[in-house]
């Protein structure tokens, strides 16, 4: 009995080293998921250098998380930690694609491949309220450039045909991305075409004005 007290001093000791672990990382993967959230508000509403330094500050969570479970890996590999990594991609990769600036790779941003590639199939997906936008401004150029890069994103996304288990769900991530990409797509079609219509009519009516005041 002694001897197996002893045992269970040490699993007590190391169990609770990996609880205290588990709280802290699960704070810190809140507090990811927030200033990812907060970032891309910024970002529709076009206050960049706000969301740069929200992004930044969900970066410093995301390493932190990172440094914390390195000796847990039971918590690092957990849902919760793949989860806030994503969302972390997900504001990382919409700056990148609205500031037109080239896409950050999986190792810039210290996540994990199945995390990095369902944050950039929802980041494709969260493009499209910035697509409306910007088509709501007359600002059609942007929106045309953005949805090309969704476009790009998606074929990517449809050559990762691997199990569930190892893409983290991506393949139901990615049916989701086409459907809002279709949608999108759509909307800026009809929408450019019924401004090539106003700019049309405009055209013939002020030639007609021009020819009624000869």
């Amino acid at each position: 009995m002694d001897r197996f007290e002893s045992f269970a001093q040490h699993l007590r000791a190391e169990m609770e080293a990996t609880n205290t672990a588990r709280e802290i990382a699960l704070r810190e993967c809140r507090e990811v998921i927030r200033y990812s959230s907060r970032g891309i508000r910024a970002i529709h509403r076009l206050e960049f250098e706000q969301a740069r330094k929200l992004i930044d500050e969900a970066r410093r969570y995301t390493e932190s998380v990172k440094h914390g479970t390195q000796k847990h890996p039971e918590l690092y590999y957990a849902g919760y930690v793949h989860d806030s990594q994503k969302e972390y991609v997900e504001a990382e990769v919409m700056f990148a694609i609205i500031q037109n600036l080239d896409l950050p790779a999986p190792a810039e941003l210290g996540v994990e491949p199945a995390a990095f590639l369902n944050g950039l199939a929802e980041a494709g997906s969260e493009c499209r309220r910035y697509v409306l936008d910007r088509l709501r401004t007359g600002e059609f150029d942007i929106a045309d450039r953005v949805l090309q890069v969704m476009d790009d994103i998606y074929f990517e996304m449809i050559t990762f045909d691997y199990p569930d288990a190892i893409t983290g769900g991506l393949r139901r991530t990615t049916d989701a991305f086409r459907a809002v990409l279709e949608r999108t797509r759509g909307d800026l079609t009809l929408t450019m075409r019924q401004h090539g219509l106003e700019e049309t009519l405009q055209r013939v009516l002020a030639k007609w004005n021009s020819n009624e005041a000869r």
